[in-house]
């Protein structure tokens, strides 16, 4: 990739209101096109979305994860690249490197695929730290930084990042500093037989082998400048004092929950507060509940608490401590 400026968003008022919710409720629709029967997890995207987060996806390989990526860049206009992790790519592979120009006897920077809207980090926990690291500097500053020249990505920007639950041989576990900056751990399993098969049908109609989504009946509907407009509304959603005690609550729970070894620290509440507003838009509300808070409790936190030996060995996954805490902590009265 050669050294072109980066598309920017003409800057748009913030999009509040119904407005916002009936933008945010035609992406959905549009991208449900394509990515068929995975209604939470399309949901739990357009929070992080809203939200202006990044998410990590876990499921195993096959479940349309590149297909999510390809059908949100096109419902709204954005550019979106992918990068395969592999145990021998390097940092310079994600974010960009400088190469030397004989004919003008300087180095030019040649901008890494990091340099989009919509990043697909396939399989991250296959490459080791240094190279996973490549994605913090812009996940947490939006910026990158090559031969020591940074570099801004102009919004929007999300790094959507993979990996599989089950194959462990040659993986890299994330350290818990590149985990806390992923608003949602989302998980993705095998869709319900019903959507299985309208999915076959579609995408095996009147092709032959190597047949893949169409993705033509995917309408864009917001482009780059309203989607940021969206986020900025987003942000303005009302969140009243009692849902963000609840919210600080709740993370505060997981500091002294029993079976809980190390509990999520407070950009868990930021990423709960952030989240119900845009759970909150997606609800076609303009304030924040404790229902919004409740539901993106589980997908806000499973990556931020780590459970004690005795808890793994008995099969509770974070996802049942969660659900059992949630349970315990007392709600405001709406």
């Amino acid at each position: 990739m050669t050294d072109t400026a980066h598309p920017t968003a003409t800057a748009l008022a913030p999009i509040t209101g119904e407005a916002l919710a009936e933008r945010a409720a035609a992406v959905r629709d549009e991208v449900a096109k394509a990515f068929i029967g995975q209604d939470e997890v399309l949901n739990q995207i357009l929070v992080a979305l809203l939200a202006g987060g990044h998410v990590l996806i876990e499921g195993v390989p096959g479940l349309g994860k590149t297909l999510l990526v390809r059908a949100l860049g096109q419902a709204l206009a954005l550019d979106w690249g992918r990068v395969q992790f592999t145990p021998d790519l390097m940092p310079s592979d994600v974010s960009g490197h400088a190469v030397y120009d004989p004919k003008t006897e300087s180095f030019k920077i040649r901008r890494g695929p990091v340099f989009t809207n919509l990043l697909l980090a396939d399989e991250i926990n296959r490459a080791p730290a240094k190279t996973q690291s490549a994605l913090l500097e812009v996940m947490q500053e939006g910026q990158v930084t090559i031969e020591g020249k940074s570099f801004a990505l102009p919004p929007p920007f999300m790094a959507l990042a993979t990996q599989n639950p089950v194959e462990q041989e040659g993986t890299y576990p994330l350290p818990e500093a590149q985990l806390d900056r992923f608003l949602l751990k989302v998980l993705i399993g095998y869709p319900r037989q019903e959507d299985e098969v309208r999915m076959v049908a579609q995408v095996t109609a009147g092709r032959g082998g190597g047949g893949d989504f169409e993705l033509s009946q995917v309408r864009c509907v917001v482009g780059a400048a309203e989607l940021v407009a969206m986020q900025q509304g987003t942000a303005q959603v009302t969140v009243d004092a009692a849902v963000i005690d609840y919210a600080v609550r709740i993370v505060a729970a997981t500091r002294q929950w029993p079976g809980i070894a190390l509990g999520a620290g407070p950009r868990g509440s930021i990423a709960l507060v952030r989240a119900a507003r845009a759970q909150a838009v997606l609800g076609g509300r303009d304030f924040a509940t404790p229902d919004d808070v409740r539901t993106v409790a589980t997908p806000a936190l499973r990556h931020r608490i780590a459970l004690a030996p005795e808890l793994q060995i008995d099969g509770q996954s974070p996802d049942d401590v969660l659900r059992a805490l949630l349970a315990r902590v007392e709600a405001p009265r709406q």
